[in-house]
């Protein structure tokens, strides 16, 4: 996929470890065996007196903040559908709140020298006549300019639309600096379709990867099933091989949201990948 070893492009995602302080992840990463990692950002925002000292006690375990992550204000995601009316910058009643979070991040993203953070934007209307798609557009705009005035690209995570439908939306977007993070997971978790193809249409865009696998529900409506890497239905040989030919050179980020053996999850995750690229 690139000349640079595969091992040196993987990461794990910060809040995938539950840690309660810096050192804590410090230690926790070093024993999944990966120094870099995907850094939660609101901790930092939210927290500063445990948080605040997050760059210098990485530094010194000698681990990498590759990129950064936040979440958004009241984000529900009891079901598909609460999720769908309560995820992203799409609410009406948290906008102005996400907008002011989103300011201090991207400040602290700067601090700490990152080139890239992503975030779920929330639903996207199939519609693109419709108000909230014209709506989504026009926040995006804004969270990217906020982001770009900083140096730094604001990453979508894949979830709640087909590839299609993300596709569409940044093509009308038109910013040359939103780009993707690829979640293969949650195109199965939100009965999105599938995750190769998926990253077939949204290769122009993918600048960061999730490594995390999952089972479609067999009842429409509801949530598939997060599983161990491997346990899935996410054919990796294939992923790995799709990004490799799209020219993807971008981080490997494992994470694991589920499940109370978090750190053999990863450790788990990292041999799937390292057997997977060839």
């Amino acid at each position: 996929m690139t000349d640079t070893p595969i091992g040196n492009r993987l990461a794990v995602c910060s809040w995938s470890l539950q840690a309660a302080t810096p050192h804590e992840l410090a230690e926790r990463l070093h024993a999944t065996g990966i120094s870099r990692v995907q850094l939660a950002l609101d901790p930092l925002r939210e927290n500063p007196a445990v948080w605040g000292g997050t760059e210098a006690v990485l530094k010194q375990a000698g681990i990498a903040i590759v990129s950064g992550m936040f979440g958004c204000v009241g984000e529900d995601y009891s079901t598909l559908e609460t999720i769908r009316q309560t995820g992203g910058i799409a609410p009406d009643e948290t906008w102005e709140r996400n907008l002011e979070n989103i300011r201090a991040t991207v400040e602290i993203a700067g601090k700490l020298g990152l080139k890239l953070v992503t975030f779920h934007a929330g639903f996207v209307p199939h519609d693109p006549a419709s108000p909230g798609f014209v709506k989504m557009v026009a926040r995006l705009r804004t969270v990217a300019e906020i982001f770009s005035a900083a140096g730094i690209l604001p990453g979508l995570e894949t979830g709640q639309e087909t590839a299609d439908g993300l596709a569409y939306l940044l093509e009308e977007l038109r910013h040359p600096d939103v780009v993707v993070n690829f979640d293969p997971a949650n195109m199965l978790l939100y009965g999105k379709g599938d995750p190769i193809e998926a990253v077939r249409v949204l290769a122009p865009w993918i600048r960061q990867v999730h490594v995390k696998d999952a089972n479609q529900t067999s009842v429409p409506g509801t949530w598939g099933e997060e599983v161990a890497v491997g346990a899935g239905q996410v054919d990796w040989p294939a992923f790995f091989s799709t990004l490799a030919a799209a020219g993807f050179t971008g981080d490997i980020v494992i994470e694991r949201e589920a499940g109370d053996q978090r750190v053999a999850d990863i450790r788990q995750a990292r041999e799937v990948v390292l057997s997977s690229i060839r």
